[in-house]
């Protein structure tokens, strides 16, 4: 009977990981396929190197790649020393019970809609950078990048302190046995420990980021030109994809996002990937 259930069990598991891949696939089929029209005969690279201007027939969305790219990895170069050193103030530095309390802090933010970073953005960040920079309205690509990277900071921090709370007491017991100080255990013990999981706390991050609509639409100024600096306004593809579908339904405009969207699946997983490798890499030279 508890070999039955077993298998069971096994083959339940099987068949949800298979569901999930499955449904990934058809996810970008179906998007390669709506937006195979606009790429075909060489209009891939008309929609990649033409200037958005859809009343002259013209819908290149470069800037909006690029826009994509520096957003989404500008927030996670923000968010990650936030992050780290968060975690180690909650799992090492502060005592348990405040430690404890912050944790629950963190959590609490993960739950805060995105609209709300978006106000915060909007009425505190961008003046503040108006004021500071003294260029353009404040909505550009760093208030985008910095309010994004707020937003992202407690998903990473919690993935960084579970990853530091699975590390073996063993080891930081060795540490101090040594006489090790607190950044040494922390350089040498435990980030390389925690090294797998803090990785898959940056991906999730990072596919945050990326698939970020609301912040990136509100703050960013929604420019269709190629941004020159990160001070300049700009549009991202999920604000793009957002705002043209609340535009239309029928013209070529509409099917090009299609294209959008296969574009910023693909990002996505090239992102994933090169973090992947990357991580495995440093495994292996250490």
């Amino acid at each position: 009977m508890k070999k039955i259930r077993e298998l069971l069990a096994e083959r339940f598991f099987l068949l949800s990981a298979l569901a999930s891949s499955s449904i990934t696939l058809v996810i970008l089929a179906f998007m390669v396929y709506m937006g195979l029209p606009a790429m075909r005969g060489g209009g891939l690279l008309q929609l990649l190197f033409t200037p958005w201007d859809p009343f002259q027939g013209s819908y290149g969305i470069l800037p909006m790649i690029v826009t994509t790219a520096a957003i989404s990895l500008l927030s996670v170069a923000f968010s990650l020393p936030l992050s780290l050193g968060s975690s180690f103030l909650v799992t090492v530095i502060a005592p348990q019970g405040v430690g404890g309390a912050l944790r629950r802090l963190i959590q609490l933010m993960t739950g805060i809609p995105t609209v709300i970073y978006g106000f915060v953005g909007i009425f505190l960040l961008v003046p503040v950078l108006r004021e500071l920079f003294q260029y353009g309205s404040g909505m550009c690509i760093l208030a985008a990048s910095l309010m994004l990277g707020v937003m992202i900071s407690p998903t990473m921090t919690l993935f960084f302190c579970d990853s530091f709370d699975r590390i073996p007491r063993s080891y930081l017991d060795a540490a101090d046995a040594l006489g090790a100080s607190r950044v040494q255990k922390l350089v040498h013990v435990m980030l390389p420990s925690a090294r797998s999981g803090m990785l898959m706390g940056v991906i999730l991050a990072l596919g945050r980021a990326v698939g970020d609509t609301l912040i990136a639409l509100m703050i960013a100024g929604n420019s269709i030109r190629m941004p020159g600096s990160v001070l300049d306004s700009a549009r991202t593809l999920t604000a793009h994809i957002a705002l043209v579908i609340a535009a239309d339904y029928e013209s070529p405009e509409f099917r090009s996002i299609f294209t959008c969207g296969v574009v910023l699946y693909l990002f996505t997983m090239l992102v994933t990937v090169a973090v992947r490798a990357w991580g495995r890499t440093g495994g292996e030279q250490r």
